[in-house]
């Protein structure tokens, strides 16, 4: 493309498909500079090689918005970190949020990790991790039962249903609605500061 182009003479094709001929190459990008556009190689392989003129920068976005289309969502594996003394509302909170990766077509990995006198209670883990699945059994195919990763840590992984559809009000009636509440009528007042 313009300066990085070599051999001397090209073929040129003009802007709108025409062929104007052979030429130096600082001919040809003389020529492109005029129009405000790019000298681009088309066809190296042959002699003399074919450069056309044109916008360099407007090509390559054409190209990629043919080729991109809509990009199809990656499975990734979400993580979800509990501890032994978790407490039942931050439980509810992070089952949720696994609806949310679930309904999305993500992959998730419940671990719940272990410290200092936690060690001694691997029994109240498994317990959390299997009332976890049973929450969300309709939603869930599991890949790994709750086991001990390591010395520190319990977990279990989930992957979604095949054919799982829906939205997180479907599956989860407590889920907080994303929308404004629009039923108060009065503004609320507040009073900050010094007393009068």
């Amino acid at each position: 493309m313009n300066e990085r182009i070599r051999l001397s003479p090209v073929k040129v094709v003009g802007e709108d498909g025409e062929m104007l001929g052979e030429m130096e190459t600082a001919a040809a990008l003389q020529l492109a500079r005029d129009a405000g556009l790019d000298l681009v190689e088309v066809a190296p392989d042959v002699r003399p090689p074919i450069c056309r003129i044109m916008d360099y920068g407007k090509m390559q976005f054409q190209r990629q918005k043919r080729s991109g289309g809509a990009k199809a969502h990656r499975t990734q594996l979400k993580t979800i970190r509990l501890r032994a003394k978790t407490g039942q509302h931050d439980i509810d909170v992070k089952i949720g949020r696994a609806r949310r990766f679930l309904l999305r077509g993500d992959k998730v990995k419940f671990v719940v990790i272990f410290r200092g006198r936690e060690n001694a209670h691997h029994d109240r883990g498994r317990d959390m991790l299997n009332d976890i699945l049973k929450t969300i059994d309709e939603m869930i195919v599991i890949e790994q039962t709750p086991r001990m990763e390591s010395g520190r840590m319990m977990s279990a992984i989930v992957k979604p249903r095949p054919g799982l559809k829906g939205t997180i009000k479907d599956w989860d009636p407590n889920a907080a609605d994303d929308t404004l509440d629009e039923s108060v009528d009065e503004p609320i007042e507040l009073h900050v500061g010094v007393d009068d």
